[in-house]
């Protein structure tokens, strides 16, 4: 499998046994901003377990999307990334600092996938206590409170006992407590999980509005198809390490090996179907039968040298194409060609 790996923005970092690694400073080359979270040739064992796998990754800014198989990586990675789990080699850091350092968690906002709460008090007590725990006094806390709630949706209801939420409103309330000191670094952990639709579009248009801001994201979350809406810069990760990341696009353009199914409707299908299965990029045809005879479905690889053939021949042979629609174009297939499975994570 080819893969994809975001190098790190300081062309000098180096990595491996060196025992000043950890230490050593880090002086941004002037061509290219230091990275607000970097992985440096991460990996992690618990115990004869390796977790993560010589993990590169650098982000500056905007939202990433972060998707995987259950027990790719992606827990290790994002409690790394917010200080939680030291690197058994390698470094993460957060603006230049490493990532276990209280300097570094104070750039960092967390909304984990689990709960936690202290059931007893109210949505708005809960946070205002998380913030006295950030160090702000009363007014401060009341003040930061009262702004994330309404952030989040949660002003006219953060009254009632956390114990009778649903889980829309606890995560509305986890993604309270980790914007309460305006982190630069978002690390959220399956914030739509529970919502329903419309609350779900709802938090999409607050962590576009953060992006816009300059603040930095990174969600994992099982719904490829909001975080397609959200974000066209997904990194995905497979048995611990980086397999793809970019734009949907741009790992599509890496599946060389893959075939993509495309849907074309035509005048001609039979004429088309034989020169299409004289192409070598083409693997399949499957003619279409009524009540839509005209439809061709074609499995090919490398869809930029299929495409560029499939537009010489429509104007050679003069064809009327009625329909092209590539038809696993979604994050579910392209992460199913990644896995080697059905896209399900």
């Amino acid at each position: 499998m080819r893969s994809a790996e975001l190098k790190s923005a300081d062309p000098d970092a180096t990595s491996g046994s060196n025992p000043d690694f950890d230490s050593a400073p880090r002086i941004p080359h002037p061509a290219f901003p230091e990275p607000l979270l970097l992985f440096e040739q991460v990996s992690k064992w618990y115990g004869s377990v390796l977790a993560l796998n010589q993990v590169t990754l650098s982000l500056t800014g905007g939202i990433t999307g972060l998707v995987g198989a259950n027990g790719s990586g992606k827990s290790t990675l994002l409690r790394m990334a917010n200080g939680q789990l030291k690197p058994t080699l390698g470094r993460v850091s957060v603006r230049g600092i490493d990532a276990w350092d209280w300097q570094a968690r104070r750039l960092v906002g967390y909304c984990p996938d689990v709960d936690a709460f202290y059931e007893d008090l109210s949505g708005r007590r809960f946070v205002w206590v998380m913030a006295r725990l950030c160090g702000y006094t009363r007014a401060e806390s009341t003040q930061r409170t009262e702004d994330v709630l309404e952030r989040v949706g949660m002003r006219d209801r953060a009254d009632r006992k956390l114990r009778g939420y649903s889980k829309g409103m606890r995560q509305r309330v986890k993604l309270a407590q980790a914007l309460l000191h305006d982190p630069e670094l978002l690390i959220l952990d399956e914030p739509l999980s529970g919502i329903d639709p419309i609350g779900r579009q709802e938090l999409l248009e607050v962590f576009q509005s953060l992006a816009t801001q300059g603040k930095c994201l990174l969600i994992s979350s099982h719904e490829l198809e909001a975080l397609e809406k959200l974000t066209n810069h997904v990194a995905i990760m497979a048995r611990g390490r980086i397999a793809a990341v970019g734009t949907l696009p741009q790992i599509r353009e890496l599946l060389d090996d893959h075939p993509l199914s495309v849907r074309i409707d035509v005048d001609r299908p039979r004429d088309l179907a034989r020169l299409l299965l004289a192409i070598p990029e083409v693997l399949a045809v499957d003619i279409g039968k009524a009540p839509e005879p005209e439809g061709l479905v074609v499995k090919a690889r490398n869809p930029k040298r299929f495409f560029q053939t499939f537009s010489r021949l429509v104007i050679e042979e003069q064809l009327e194409v009625r329909r092209l629609e590539a038809l696993d174009e979604s994050a579910h297939d392209i992460l199913g060609y990644l896995l080697g499975g059905s896209g399900r994570t």
